[in-house]
């Protein structure tokens, strides 16, 4: 045990280092670029995402801390932990609920996980949450049309729940890591009958306040320490694109066409941003290209396959999940794409 211990001692003390190196990087670049004018534009493509994504990050930590403090890893393991296919359903429709885009819900998501979900409900929250949510679903309708804007939203939805399931059947299988917090037995537990006998001595208090704020806080710094590292990296690594790459460039080899698609796919890899960011570029590569299919591809390359996801998942769950979650994710964007690009 104190050997386990140890080496979690020593892994969260990696990522804190990691956080911090980023955060001092980026500073010293910012600060050089006020004597090297090559530096600028990467400088204000930062101050760009950080604008559109700081509240996300903000929100997304804030509500992981508010999980961690207020609901018990047993409602969590009950939700989301058992090995049953309306787990995943239960997992997607939690993310339709959520109003974070993906940076922001990285954390949640991570949060869910140490409460006890399986990999599989991880997964499947993590690709409906930033595009199947409800808000988005409105910005949809109101940049594509009805039912154009439906259509994106539903193949979100599918895509999460179709690779929900695939991951459930390879964590059955061992092909996929499972989640060591899930307690092993909580078939008696009833969520609604703890919930009723926590509210009933409940009371509250500015002490209660003082105490609920710092518990609130303390989880926000344990998700800060295990995802703002790589956030980081993801945030620097896009702001390397938005400000190098010429933006003709994603316009000119996007296509109506599979190979347009797949360019797609690497694009957005790279630019990485956060929902309500993704769907402005996207409606621009639709209204530049006709092609809904590469809009669809854009959207959800920027879940799939972001290197901010996978280096969290691979960090937090495990390489084979890291690994499978493109894997399967990609054809099945990929087909999506195509059938919008046929339908439309």
């Amino acid at each position: 045990m104190s050997s386990c211990c140890s080496t979690n001692n020593v892994k969260s003390g990696l990522i804190e280092k990691k956080a911090a190196f980023m955060v001092l990087l980026l500073a010293g670049v910012v600060a050089a670029s006020f004597v090297l004018p090559s530096l600028v534009p990467f400088r204000l493509a930062l101050y760009a995402y950080m604008g559109m994504m700081g509240w996300a990050i903000v929100v997304g930590f804030f509500l992981g801390g508010v999980i961690d403090y207020y609901v018990p890893r047993e409602y969590v393991a009950r939700l989301l932990a058992r090995p049953k296919k309306r787990t995943v359903l239960y997992s997607v429709f939690l993310g339709f609920l959520m109003t974070v885009c993906n940076h922001g819900v990285l954390a949640i998501a991570m949060q869910f996980y140490k409460k006890g979900a399986s990999t599989s409900s991880v997964i499947a929250f993590l690709l409906a949450s930033p595009w199947a949510n409800f808000p988005l679903t409105l910005m949809m309708i109101g940049f594509f049309g009805p039912a154009k804007g439906s259509f994106l939203i539903l193949a979100a939805i599918v895509i999460a729940v179709i690779t929900g399931l695939f991951f459930q059947m390879l964590e059955n299988r061992g092909l996929v890591e499972k989640n060591p917090y899930t307690p092993l037995d909580n078939e008696g537990f009833s969520c609604v009958a703890d919930m009723r006998a926590r509210l009933a001595v409940y009371h509250f208090s500015l002490p209660q306040a003082r105490t609920d704020i710092q518990g609130i806080g303390r989880g926000v710094k344990e998700l800060a320490d295990m995802t703002l590292g790589w956030l980081l990296i993801g945030v620097a690594f896009a702001s390397l694109a938005a400000a190098y790459v010429p933006p003709h460039f994603f316009h000119h080899y996007m296509g109506h066409s599979f190979g347009g698609m797949v360019m797609t796919l690497v694009a957005a890899t790279f630019v990485e941003t956060c929902s309500t960011g993704m769907s402005p570029l996207a409606f621009e590569i639709y209204r530049q290209t006709g092609a809904l299919g590469n809009a669809l591809v854009f959207l959800m390359a920027g879940v799939v396959t972001n290197y901010t996801a996978i280096g969290l998942i691979w960090v937090n769950i495990g390489r084979r999940s890291a690994l499978a979650m493109p894997l399967v994710c990609v054809p099945l964007v990929l087909l999506f794409g195509w059938l919008a690009n046929s339908i439309f």
